[in-house]
């Protein structure tokens, strides 16, 4: 919701201009979660088989992902056809979109959506072929991470590796380390979270306007709200909350996916004037896709995990936060 109300902000829908720093913000939590979800659940199947099945992990993710995906780009690409061209929906379906410095407004949100999947590509096959290594590997990319973002600085880079996969990366590799030492970290009292919360809504507001702010940001500021998220999904973890479990936050939390997908196309919409209304057919498109698209599938998909598990002789749970069952597109 936070990426839904910066959108509305940034496009000039509504005026409240104190949402519009934590649209990004939303998008960070959103990396950190994924890190931290596929990690366990990679960890936990190479834990009962001393392997990682990345044919049944791929097939997972592709149930999971793509149909209420391509039923978007489908609908939005017969729609607006007329202001885009042919590699920036090559781009989209590719999962390419990060790299399209030119996309569509329409197309706008795939960048992360891009991000993820190529992530899900990569960290499987490394974790399987370097499992010992792990640890190693994800606390390099954590510190080359504001080194690369340096670097196209100051290089002045201003094609599609300013949003490639290694500009976020540690957001990603912070989940991942967390999923690695959760088991072993002490529980996180509240008021160390409460301090964790403070920050990450504060840190945001930090005006890197020159050379040397900027470097500040990457190389402390940037690693501190990392840390923070991922103690806060520790917390929330540890501690599960009621307010996370009540019904209409569930509910939403399984739309969650659809829900990004559609709001793109009313929320950044700058032919539609309505505020806050547009959270209304945003929310209508992502029960339909939620409902008639993502459910089948995964219902389908779970028929075919019983039959795959019972040849094997195991199961498999979906990771929860909270105490409540998570519906991203790393479940």
């Amino acid at each position: 919701m936070l990426v839904v109300l910066s959108h509305l902000v940034r496009w000039n829908q509504v005026s409240l201009e104190v949402l519009g720093s934590y649209g990004e913000l939303g998008v960070h939590v959103f990396f950190v979660l994924s890190g931290y979800l596929i990690t366990n659940l990679l960890l936990r199947e190479y834990e009962r088989s001393s392997t990682i099945r990345l044919r049944d992990f791929y097939i997972r993710r592709a149930f999971r992902i793509f149909p209420a995906a391509f039923v978007f780009l489908a609908v939005v690409v017969v729609r607006y056809w007329h202001q885009m061209r042919w590699y920036h929906v090559a781009a989209a379906v590719f999962y390419a979109a990060n790299m399209d410095i030119s996309r569509p407004w329409i197309f706008g949100h795939l960048w992360s959506l891009s991000i993820e999947e190529q992530f899900y590509l990569l960290w499987p096959l490394a974790l399987k072929k370097w499992q010992r290594h792990k640890t190693a590997i994800l606390l390099c990319v954590f510190m080359a991470t504001p080194i690369f973002r340096v670097g196209i600085d100051f290089f002045h880079v201003h094609n599609g590796l300013r949003n490639s996969l290694p500009v976020y990366a540690d957001q990603l590799a912070i989940g991942c380390l967390l999923a690695v030492f959760a088991p072993r970290l002490p529980r996180i009292r509240g008021s160390v979270a409460g301090i964790m919360l403070l920050a990450a809504l504060l840190i945001p507001w930090f005006p890197a306007i020159n050379p040397w702010r900027t470097l500040f940001m990457l190389f402390v500021l940037r690693p501190l709200l990392n840390i923070c998220l991922a103690g806060l999904v520790l917390h929330v973890i540890q501690v599960p909350y009621r307010l996370l479990n009540l019904p209409p936050v569930a509910w939403l939390g399984r739309l969650s996916y659809s829900l990004y997908l559609w709001q793109e196309l009313f929320c950044t919409n700058v032919s539609l004037h309505f505020g806050y209304f547009l959270v209304v057919p945003a929310l209508a498109c992502a029960c339909l896709s939620y409902y008639g698209v993502e459910q089948p599938m995964l219902r389908l998909r779970e028929r075919l995990d019983r039959r795959s598990s019972a040849k094997r002789g195991t199961t498999d749970r979906t990771p929860r936060v909270g105490g409540a069952a998570l519906d991203t597109p790393a479940a």
